[in-house]
């Protein structure tokens, strides 16, 4: 009898080591989610090694700071940011009156606004989707083809651009340092007078530093901090996914969920409606066509519909199109000698993910 206990204890031994290759191939039971929540209940650095690319300079997962961190050459200011947020939800700040840097940023979504692409001044129709802002204060190159080289370059980009805000800054602060309770805000933040374009842009920018507060208290942030409930069984596999078999770790890494870097995800649709070079129009590089900012992960369900020209309404739709590789546009006879051609990343490959996998996946994410 102690014998036949002895083997009984050994094969559920072998059964628990063994839970990540199980695991890897799609097959889940209860002994395998016990093994999976005793890996990564675990500090990070201890979790199952990622699947990524041999080139991949990867970070590992981790929790968000307080606040995004700032340039070098100044610190955070609580009284610029609250200048900021002041500016950030008056409409004044636009040529009509009427649109507020929160029209295309909505606190509710995430700082997205839920449509496929914003509208601007007169109600014109922009041309990209609108991104979150909750993570922009990590990243180094902003807008989706990264045309900013800092939040306080990207914070009049909207205010001027003849599609959105559509005013001029000169203007623009012309009536700024004629209101007398922005004039006495900005004497008291700055300590100096009178308010320009250079205080502008601080204020706005130190604001979204503090946006990241609103991705601190979902289920995946308590889940890095030690609450380790706060994954559900189907969430953590979807967690075990997202770092092996969905090979998301080889751009979505890191505190962000971003390597911050620039992709070709097979949907430029070149030659056709919606065609969109992405960095190529900033860089002039040809392998920059078609490239796009891998955008943060954290809030994701919230911030549809996804990629750049917001062409997904459903987050399983574009679950569905990674799952099969993304598309691969081949060229028409007349394009076969195009040098700029769009080629879809290599890093994207088919990952024939099961419906339930999937579906784990998503769960996981509706956490992040």
């Amino acid at each position: 009898m102690l014998f036949g206990a002895l083997v009984l204890l050994s094969v559920r031994a072998v059964g628990s080591n063994d839970c990540m290759k199980h695991l890897a191939n799609g097959q889940l039971n209860a002994a395998d989610v016990s093994c999976l929540r005793q890996a990564y209940t675990r500090p990070p650095a201890q979790w199952p090694a990622p699947e990524v690319d041999k080139d991949v300079v990867w970070t590992e997962l981790g929790p968000l700071p307080v606040r995004a961190p700032s340039p070098p050459d100044r610190a955070f200011s609580e009284a610029k940011a609250a200048l900021g947020e002041q500016l950030f939800f008056d409409p004044r700040v636009s040529r009509s009156g009427q649109i507020a840097c929160a029209s295309c940023h909505e606190p509710d979504l995430a700082f997205a606004d839920g449509r496929k692409v914003s509208f601007g001044h007169d109600r014109q129709a922009g041309r990209r989707n609108s991104p979150s802002l909750v993570m922009s204060g990590f990243t180094a190159r902003l807008f989706w083809d990264g045309r900013a080289e800092s939040l306080e370059h990207q914070a009049t980009f909207p205010v001027e651009d003849p599609l959105e805000m559509a005013y001029d800054i000169t203007e623009l602060l012309a009536w700024l340092n004629a209101d007398p309770d922005y004039r006495g805000g900005f004497a008291a933040a700055f300590d100096a007078t009178p308010i320009t374009d250079q205080q502008l842009r601080q204020a706005l920018a130190d604001y979204q530093r503090t946006l990241v507060r609103v991705a601190r208290n979902t289920p995946f942030e308590r889940f890095l901090r030690g609450q380790h409930d706060a994954l559900d069984d189907r969430q953590l596999h979807g967690l075990h996914l997202f770092r092996t078999k969905a090979r998301c770790m080889n751009c979505h890494h890191g505190a962000t969920l971003s390597d911050d870097e620039f992709h070709n995800a097979g949907m430029t649709y070149y030659g056709r409606k919606y065609e969109d070079l992405g960095r190529y129009e900033v860089t002039g590089k040809i392998e920059d066509v078609g490239r796009f900012r891998t955008p943060s992960l954290r809030l994701v369900s919230k911030t549809g519909p996804w990629l750049h020209n917001g062409l997904f309404p459903d987050l399983m739709g574009v679950l569905n199109f990674y799952n099969v590789g993304m598309p691969r546009p081949k060229p028409t006879a007349a394009q076969r000698d195009d040098p700029l051609f769009p080629q879809t990343s290599p890093r994207l490959k088919a990952l024939n993910l099961t419906r339930d996998e999937l579906s784990a996946l998503r769960s996981f994410l509706d956490a992040l």
